[in-house]
């Protein structure tokens, strides 16, 4: 197993990010944890409140598509593991403007990895860059199969062949320069503190406001779901114990279609706040399909449990009703997070 001084997480006020930040600050006292988050509409630091007076956490506002930022910021805190997150991931917005992505989820990569081999190429030893990435980069199954760490990339969307090609430079890095590194893919993941422009959280608002639920097409696209909790341990497991130069996929073992996904959270929502039975389904709403939609996504995550011992934890309906009960009880929360008020949390604490 592997140990670390200094460990950067990029992207550590976002969705995924602040669970493997709160982890690791929480679990690891050794560790000096460096969140590095340019606070974009995804990224939160009222999601990581609870730990943001730890002794063993920093928390750094800047952008990974500046280079020479990027660079000082290497050099002056000597980081001996980077766990990259950041990136731009709802794909609707990566179709409306491509070229957002390319810039942070390629040429943002490329800076950290750049200063990560200039910072350690004297000596590997007891070092690691870990790039966190999505099922999405194999592109879309059939009704039948399941992705494998083997499975050839064939990305869709401006957002998965981004990140495709991310994950193309960091196996590079390793091939070319030996620099140490892990990387991940991993299904679509739900539960507290999810901006509410993806499906669950989105909805989960929509329904407390009486909002339309818009489904796309047929509503028959299918996705594997995996709870943000249960990936942080997976984080925490690869960054520590996999092997260098491998990539191990994560996922749920819990398919389910969209509109059957909906009308179990409508069902719930109903009952949680004690409404008459059918009245969130009433709220669906079929919406034009968008281009380029995936049919189906479905992780085999059989390497990881085999090589590290990971499985998921959270049942799909103990995640669900977790993940529901959480919106309802952080309504302030997703207030600010709706109105943009949420940038003024990092303004009151940090200007």
């Amino acid at each position: 197993m592997l140990n670390f001084k200094k460990i950067l997480v990029t992207g550590g006020a976002g969705f995924i990010g602040s669970h493997v930040v709160r982890r690791f600050v929480l679990n690891y006292k050794q560790y000096h944890i460096y969140n590095l988050d340019t606070l974009t509409y995804a990224g939160n630091l009222e999601n990581l409140k609870d730990v943001e007076k730890c002794s063993n956490y920093t928390f750094v506002k800047g952008d990974i598509n500046d280079i020479e930022f990027v660079n000082e910021l290497f050099m002056k805190f000597n980081f001996d593991g980077v766990i990259h997150l950041a990136a731009e991931s709802h794909v609707d917005r990566s179709i409306a403007n491509p070229l957002t992505f390319v810039k942070t989820n390629v040429i943002g990569t490329m800076n950290l990895l750049n200063a990560a081999n200039d910072l350690w190429k004297k000596d590997y030893t007891n070092k690691r860059f870990y790039h966190i990435s999505t099922d999405e980069v194999y592109g879309s199954l059939g009704e039948k199969g399941l992705f494998t760490e083997l499975s050839p990339f064939a990305p869709n969307s401006p957002y998965s062949a981004s990140k495709a090609s991310s994950n193309h430079f960091v196996r590079a890095y390793g091939e070319t320069y030996g620099l140490p590194y892990v990387i991940t893919n991993c299904s679509n993941n739900y539960g507290p503190n999810h901006f509410p422009e993806k499906l669950i959280p989105l909805f989960i608002n929509n329904i407390m406001n009486n909002k339309s639920l818009p489904v796309y097409g047929d509503g028959n696209y299918t996705r594997d779901w995996l709870y943000v909790e249960d990936h942080a341990k997976a984080i925490d497991l690869v960054f520590h114990k996999g092997k260098n130069h491998e990539t191990y996929n994560v996922g749920g073992f819990n398919e389910w279609r969209n509109i059957e996904l909906v009308k179990v959270l409508c069902k719930l929502m109903d009952k949680k706040l004690k409404r008459p039975s059918g009245s969130s389904e009433a709220l669906i709403t079929f919406v034009k399909d968008r281009p380029g939609h995936d049919l189906r996504y479905a992780i085999d995550a059989t390497k990881i449990n085999e090589e590290l011992g990971w499985k998921p934890e959270v049942t799909f309906e103990e995640g669900l009703e977790k993940t529901v009960n959480w919106y309802l009880e952080n309504q302030e929360w997703l207030n600010n997070v709706v109105c943009g008020d949420y940038l003024n949390y990092y303004k009151k604490q940090y200007q």
